[in-house]
């Protein structure tokens, strides 16, 4: 199964009744291909990088969904044929959330090795007798 991001911008001037029914619409479509909707992003009405069929401003909405890319073809045919949608992309993510799991796990891993071996210098230092200056400072606070 991959994972992907659909995305799309509604029309400022559609009602709220109709961004609604828009966003159970295409989920629910995906939901009856086959596929699973992780995550419903309403990210509400925000301004446009450039106009797009004479509006400056939309309605972002973000779809997480699951699934193969049969699911994903039928969204965005729906999509191009709705006319609230003014625009509208679609990304796989899949692939970048490996990406990003197996970054995370290098650095934790980096960090437990440091973690370590500040531990070590401190057993060596204990180990050998020798003791930093700030040690004894504190000590004798």
């Amino acid at each position: 199964m991959r994972i992907y991001e659909v995305l799309f911008i509604i029309a400022p001037n559609t009602e709220a009744d109709v961004v609604e029914s828009l966003v159970t619409q295409f989920s629910d479509l995906a939901t009856n291909q086959g596929a699973t909707v992780t995550n419903v992003n309403r990210m509400g009405l925000r301004r446009l990088a450039y106009p797009i069929q004479k509006f400056n401003e939309g309605i972002y909405v973000v779809l997480t969904v699951e699934g193969t890319g049969a699911e994903i073809a039928e969204i965005e045919r729906r999509l191009r044929v709705s006319d609230a949608v003014i625009r509208y992309i679609t990304v796989r993510i899949d692939e970048e959330l490996k990406r990003a799991n197996k970054m995370k796990a290098r650095t934790a891993a980096r960090a437990a090795n440091r973690a370590g071996s500040s531990r070590n210098r401190n057993a060596e230092a204990a180990n050998t007798g020798f003791v930093d200056v700030e040690e004894e400072e504190d000590e004798e606070l």
